[in-house]
């Protein structure tokens, strides 16, 4: 079954649309978390970041920058959370590849659900060094 962005992208649901090109689709998220909070797609039918082809990624995110300026210069927010979730324990609830850009104003609580942790310098550089080996640059520390 088709996603319901598929089914945005194919016209049976109806969206704001803010911007469309040959490869994605940006649109006003209808459960917004702020006023101006958009939704930028890729097209193609792709759950995850780690899913996209590089080109269809670079194609997504010049679209994100392209919304962003817009709704800098037209909702003149006083800052952007650019955010992307990938899986269902990151709080993705539609699984076809998808940016928000939340516009932001002091003191709206928005984005309050982060609670920062905390690490030490040898948990840091235990993380690092496992990353960095499956990248093949070694120990980074």
């Amino acid at each position: 079954m088709a996603s319901i962005f598929t089914r945005i992208i194919n016209g049976e649901i109806p969206a704001a649309k803010v911007y469309e090109d040959e490869q994605t689709l940006a649109f006003l998220d209808v459960a917004p978390a702020s006023r101006g909070h958009t939704l930028v797609i890729c097209k193609q039918e792709l759950p995850t970041l780690l899913d996209l082809p590089p080109e269809l990624l670079a194609a997504v995110s010049r679209t994100v920058q392209t919304v962003a300026r817009a709704i800098t210069e037209s909702l003149k927010p006083d800052g952007l959370n650019i955010v992307q979730n990938n899986g269902t324990a990151a709080g993705q609830r539609v699984h076809h590849y998808h940016v928000h850009i939340i516009p932001r104003w002091e003191g709206d609580h928005a984005m309050s659900y982060w609670r920062p942790g905390e690490s030490t310098p040898d948990e840091l550089r235990e993380v690092a060094a496992a990353i960095s080996a499956r990248l093949g640059e070694g120990d980074s520390a």
